[in-house]
């Protein structure tokens, strides 16, 4: 009876163990080959923007079977909310989810590919993007930075901002203190506002406190929830960003050291995500416009003066003929975007524009 208990204890000993061999060599094959870190400009938890960036990731790990992981770092942790592309460039961090126009000082030919004041609305940028060679364009500025610039989410037409004064004429832009990025920064100095770029995280502080008079972020989809409505009560409608695009950044060399199915599930869940935030932000500005319709009559949403944005048309105008003049690339890009939006916008007019102008009315 011993010896057999003997011999039943040592058979279950080896099953077990073998079992546990299994079980860790299973563990071992699920365990991911690559481990990638991506930094964004965004805070922890922040909507919209990182919610992008966290089903980015998990389509990857999920398409992938586990073979691939990608930890996402917030501006919390790298402490360089703007330093995106040099950390991505440098190799520090293999991705990084930004805006192309946050690179202005490092490459004025980057702004084109977030968007551009008067320039085309998301579906027309959708077009010229995958279909009119504006990735192509956007690939020849960026390998000199040797990354990939990939679509990243639209926020679709923004808000042209909240003030704390009401904006009756020019010399009421005279010597505002604003923050707003990109090339419509470049047009309101030129109208004399004294302009400024602050990370998202500090937007709110700078406001209250009168480092700034005014600023813009994005629009009802996320300009609630950072609360700026309790503080500046005029709500001005967009002219400067009518299709702003924000964009996956992956380091050249470790994208083309990736297996080629890795390669393309990494760019089949970019452009899947950045669809999805098109969509989310699209949403959530119509149900938070409602909002402040309804629960903050305290905000008076206004459109520009004629004069002042007559005035924004031809600074924006004037400044992009300078820059034409001295940047062959500059140029390239901008007569590039120019010939889109016009072949585009005729049928924006006859379609969305025609049918929105008979029932608003």
């Amino acid at each position: 009876m011993k010896k057999t208990l003997f011999r039943m204890s040592v058979c279950f000993l080896a099953v077990f163990s073998l079992l546990m061999v299994g079980t860790f060599a299973s563990q071992a094959e699920a365990a991911p080959k690559y481990r990638w870190k991506l930094a964004q400009t965004w805070g922890t938890g922040f909507p919209i923007f990182g919610d992008a960036v966290i089903k980015m990731a998990d389509m990857v790990k999920e398409m992938s079977n586990g073979e691939m992981e990608i930890r996402i770092d917030s501006a919390n942790k790298h402490k360089a909310a703007f330093g995106v592309l040099d950390m991505v460039k440098l190799g520090q961090y293999e991705m990084g989810h930004s805006a192309s126009y946050y690179w202005k000082g490092k490459d004025i030919n980057t702004m084109f590919f977030s968007t551009m004041p008067f320039g085309m609305i998301a579906p027309e940028q959708f077009g010229w993007f995958y279909y009119g060679g504006g990735m192509e364009l956007m690939k020849e500025v960026y390998n000199k930075h040797g990354v990939y610039s990939y679509l990243g989410g639209n926020t679709s037409n923004q808000m042209g901002g909240w003030f704390q004064k009401e904006i009756n004429s020019l010399d009421d832009l005279k010597g505002l203190k604003m923050r707003v990025p990109g090339f419509a920064g470049e047009v309101l100095s030129k109208l004399g506002v004294v302009v400024t770029n602050i990370p998202p995280g500090e937007l709110y502080t700078a406001l209250d406190r009168g480092t700034i008079d005014a600023l813009e972020w994005v629009g009802p989809s996320l300009d609630l929830n950072m609360g700026f409505h309790k503080i500046a009560p005029y709500y001005y409608t967009g002219w400067h960003e009518p299709a702003t695009e924000l964009q996956f950044l992956v380091n050249q060399k470790k994208f083309d050291a990736l297996p080629k199915h890795l390669q393309k599930i990494l760019e089949v869940a970019m452009e899947l995500a950045a669809y999805d935030m098109y969509a989310r932000s699209y949403n959530d500005s119509a149900i938070n416009m409602d909002t402040i319709d309804t629960e903050y009559p305290n905000v008076k949403v206004k459109t520009f003066p004629k004069e002042v944005i007559a005035a924004m048309k031809v600074a924006n105008k004037q400044l992009l003929d300078e820059y034409a003049a001295k940047n062959p690339e500059f140029k390239k890009i901008y007569d590039a975007q120019k010939a889109y939006m016009k072949k585009a916008r005729r049928w924006t007019e006859i379609s969305d524009y025609a049918y929105l102008k008979d029932n608003l009315e």
